[in-house]
């Protein structure tokens, strides 16, 4: 097993052995569910052994989580701001351990992996200020001696079911606002990183125990879709966050709206960078590469459609090219990778099916195109030239697979941007300010992120992330996204002897 490796050494540092438990529960780690073996992708080798959690265990920590939300929700939000505080510090102390395992079980490269823990200490920062302003309002009464304010209170248990792509920076996004909006949250992370769920787990719950307070707080467990469907189920759990791909966040939000709960959904991008004539080749061409080939084309931000004027597609095409010839494929644990591998073997067998797609729709490759024969899942980054009306560019091919395409004028390039089913993130280059004010106006983009000369991915988490259309709606991190996992009551309080009725009735 890979656990006994030199190399792997650092795991036992963060709560991790040979074998683990999969699930937290009312404080204690345990699972009766089925053992599974966390893979490394870049040899397929088993890193270690997991047992996943049961539905009996399942049950018994919704039970104690749900009664540990009525202790947690009265605590003060200042003070369930210094916990989160606490857990950014631990997070900062673990931060190279732990962006070391995101690279290697999820296959990221480690600057990535590195920067995904940031992410959340950064979202612990946020959430702590945020914990002294859950700001309600006041509002004038039409009514003598009245008095009407809008105040916000816990949900009670908010899930988060996590993807495999962003393994802890997604739970980030969730459980840093959820907690201190005084809400207990249950997580179930992606069936394929349970070791990145399990550290996570072992560090908060590490905090919560220091303080006093009950384990229960955050409940956590490794499963798969049997874990998912009974948290989309639980009447207990009034809002769910889930990130994944556009069909099964559809499963999901039918299921807990059957219920009448919430939904936050965070599912499939096809997101486009659109070059004009006057944009700074350079500056736009290294935008393309991260957005394209970062995370090996597994983000859901990845920009997989690239938007050329015509004036300049020749000139781009060739500066672009020619990067992506010194790109380093490798380990992403290596010094100087920038090109990892891909998640799983299924995920480079839908590459290579989609390369055959992408030929029989008219599809030409420019460069790359072909997987890599090794014991690891690696492919190579490539680009496709393609018309803009072939049905294939209307769907999501996760991996480091770009769409070459010309357009004539603005118009035009909105329009095709505007074109897909997805609705998360596009970006365009150009010094023109009318321009700019046309692509984040009315008629521009339809996207939840908006950009102006920088990449479609690599958000910062002071801003509320999400998209339209099929990719769900749903808004996290920053902003006012805090108020989704909260429910606001407006309150009317009459501090007279009379009983005035609003509108003016006059009644009996």
């Amino acid at each position: 097993m890979g656990f006994l490796r030199k190399e792997y050494q650092f795991l036992s540092e963060i709560g991790l052995g040979p074998r683990n438990p999969g699930c937290y529960l009312n404080g204690s780690w345990r699972g009766s569910g089925p053992l599974v073996a966390s893979l490394n992708p870049a040899n397929n080798e088993v890193i270690a052994e997991v047992v996943e959690a049961s539905i009996d265990d399942y049950e018994e920590g919704m039970k104690a989580c749900f009664d540990a939300s009525k202790i947690w929700m009265q605590l003060p939000a200042p003070k369930r701001g210094d916990v989160v505080r606490q857990i950014g510090d631990a997070l900062r102390a673990r931060l190279q351990h732990l962006g070391r395992l995101v690279s290697l079980e999820m296959g990221k490269i480690l600057p990535e992996g590195i920067g995904e823990v940031q992410e959340i200490i950064d979202m612990c920062d946020f959430a702590v200020g945020l914990s002294r302003q859950l700001n309600g309002s006041v509002i004038p009464s039409e009514r003598p001696n009245h008095m009407m304010l809008e105040i916000w209170n816990p949900l009670g248990v908010v899930g988060v079911i996590t993807a495999f792509n962003f393994p802890c920076a997604v739970l980030g996004w969730n459980a840093c606002i959820a907690l201190v909006c005084g809400n207990c949250v249950v997580w179930k992370g992606a069936p394929t990183t349970p070791l990145i769920t399990i550290a996570m787990t072992e560090l908060i719950a590490g905090v919560l125990e220091k303080n006093n307070l009950p384990g229960a707080i955050f409940t956590a467990f490794c499963g798969g879709a049997e874990i998912g469907q009974a948290i989309a189920r639980d009447i207990r759990i009034p809002l769910v966050s889930f990130t994944g791909s556009s069909k099964v966040g559809l499963m999901v939000q039918q299921t807990v709206n059957e219920r009448f709960g919430k939904c936050l959904l965070e599912l499939s991008g096809n997101n486009a960078i659109i070059v004009m004539d006057d944009a700074d080749i350079q500056l736009a061409v290294r935008s393309v590469l991260f957005a394209a080939v970062g995370t090996a084309g597994q983000r859901c931000t990845t920009c997989r459609r690239l938007l050329l004027h015509e004036s300049i597609y020749q000139e781009f095409l060739d500066q672009l090219l020619g990067v992506y010839q010194q790109v380093k494929i490798g380990d992403p644990l290596d010094n100087g990778t920038l090109l990892g591998p891909l998640h799983t073997p299924v995920s480079k067998e839908n590459f290579v099916k989609g390369i055959e797609v992408i030929k029989s729709q008219g599809g030409k490759v420019l460069t790359g195109g072909y997987a890599i024969e090794s014991k690891g899942n690696f492919v190579q980054p490539t680009i496709v030239e393609i018309s803009t009306d072939a049905e294939v560019v209307k769907e999501e091919l996760f991996g480091p697979v770009l769409y070459a395409m010309k357009f004539k004028t603005l118009k035009d390039a909105i329009e095709i941007n505007n074109s897909v089913p997805q609705g998360l993130s596009s970006s365009i280059f150009t010094r023109r300010p009318e321009v700019i004010f046309k692509w984040i106006g009315p008629l521009g983009s339809d996207c939840g992120i908006v950009n102006v000369n920088i990449p479609t991915n690599g958000a910062e988490i002071g801003g509320a992330f999400g998209g339209e259309k099929a990719t769900g709606g749903g808004r996290e991190a920053g902003s006012d996204s805090w108020k989704q996992y909260m429910r606001r009551s407006t309150c009317t309080i009459n501090y007279g002897s009379e009983l005035p009725l609003a509108q003016g009735i006059n009644f009996g």
